[in-house]
């Protein structure tokens, strides 16, 4: 016999690959059950620190007892960012140390566009937030003071940021890294449609 293998065998191994299957399902499902509990922990803290949920939208409707119940962030004042030619690509709304960005409702913001993850987050708000963390560390501002931000998704469809702490040396900073990140993903998606 050759070392080709029997069609028994083959049956074997994808019965033996589906087992793997099933069991690395459970296993994430465990984790995931495991990452919803620490992320209500989370919001659980947020909220003691006086953090405004208003910004945490939720794909799934949450229930907070009437004690919890948070009150809404004002904005001071609101800036259009549009493209050179006009087209609206998001609203942004700024307050004392925090900033929200609502994405167009006619554009589809991939979080997988570039320069969105690569730039925006892991370079700009990912190191910032380091930086607060040593400063807090080290006592030169207050852990609640920690930049801190949201993305709110449709599936991969970015539809807000909510970025709070924000010091006022990062504002204008934030602000035009914000506008020049949608500006290139928009190219992108119009050059890919």
């Amino acid at each position: 016999m050759s070392g080709e293998e029997t069609e028994g065998e083959k049956v074997k191994k994808v019965a033996e690959f589906r087992t793997l299957l099933e069991k690395r399902i459970r296993e994430m499902e465990t984790e995931l059950e495991g990452m919803r509990v620490l992320l209500e922990f989370v919001d659980a803290k947020l909220l003691e620190k006086g953090f405004k949920r208003a910004e945490m939208v939720k794909p799934t409707p949450t229930i907070l007892p009437e004690a919890a119940v948070p009150q809404v962030v004002e904005y001071e004042r609101s800036v259009p960012l549009k493209t050179a030619t006009g087209d609206l690509l998001a609203n942004l709304y700024m307050g004392e140390d925090s900033m929200r960005v609502v994405f167009a409702e006619d554009k589809d913001f991939n979080v997988n566009t570039p320069p969105f993850m690569s730039f925006l987050v892991e370079r700009v708000l990912v190191k910032m937030q380091e930086k607060d963390r040593e400063a807090a560390g080290t006592g030169e501002i207050a852990p609640e003071k920690i930049l801190f931000y949201n993305i709110v998704r449709e599936g991969d469809v970015v539809r807000e940021i909510t970025i709070q702490n924000i010091r006022s040396e990062r504002l204008k900073e934030l602000k035009a890294t914000v506008r020049w990140t949608l500006e290139k993903m928009y190219e992108k998606i119009k050059t890919d449609s």
